[in-house]
């Protein structure tokens, strides 16, 4: 089953355009995102997602291992040779949201930057990210969500089914932030800003945040 799953999140063309523009969005402010997204984290960290593992080089020197999921076969390559330049220790594993490869309460912090777009059922994943961090650990989260202009949220509704299909599953019109406030979390910190990864594309909604389950007992971030 899970060999199943791991083949169906196969898009080697969209990883490809992926490491392009996420490369380029570097340099346009996205490295300073990751900077803010992971500042001051220490202990154990589990980033579902990690993409090319653009992240790795911006975990402070307090933590102390890093495991990173990511289904794709092409990114997932990418994220290993990442992981060899990291400051802290890496390891860079097959697998998915709806399963992490993870016991429970194993986890400091949980990571996701870019990812919840993606995933077919964000409330699984995120029952998973509760399951595998400790009662009182924590979530960054740093994604794309829908705009609060108008003209563009509607934008985005009206490319959303062509552009799933297009870029992996990606949906640009999520209000992710709810979807999380809804599932076990609560936002202790969220900031809203417009972002754009080139010159040639539109500043979209972007968030950025911590959250905690809503049971545990909080720390400070």
């Amino acid at each position: 089953m899970v060999d199943r799953q791991l083949k169906n999140l196969q898009h080697p063309r969209f990883a490809r355009f992926y490491t392009a523009i996420s490369t380029r969005a570097e340099a346009h402010g996205g490295a300073e995102h990751r900077a803010r997204l992971l500042k001051g984290l220490a202990g154990t960290v589990i980033e579902v997602g990690a993409g090319n593992g653009l992240n790795f080089a911006h975990y402070p020197p307090h933590v102390t291992r890093v495991l990173a999921v990511e289904p794709d076969d092409t990114l997932r390559a990418l994220a290993r040779r990442a992981a060899q330049r990291a400051p802290v220790p890496v390891e860079v594993v097959s697998g998915h949201a709806d399963a992490l490869p993870a016991p429970d309460g194993a986890f400091d912090t949980a990571v996701i930057s870019l990812v919840l777009c993606t995933v077919a059922n964000p409330v699984h994943a995120l029952a998973e990210i509760r399951r595998v961090l400790r009662p009182d650990g924590q979530l960054r989260f740093y994604e794309h969500v829908r705009s609060d202009k108008l003209l563009l949220a509607l934008l985005q509704d009206l490319i959303a089914p062509l552009w799933a299909r297009l870029a992996g599953g990606c949906r640009p019109n999520h209000d992710t932030a709810a979807v999380i406030a809804a599932n076990g979390f609560t936002i202790s910190s969220c900031q809203r800003f417009g972002f754009s990864p080139c010159s040639a594309v539109p500043r979209f909604a972007h968030i950025l945040g911590v959250a905690y389950p809503t049971s545990g007992d909080r720390r400070a971030a």
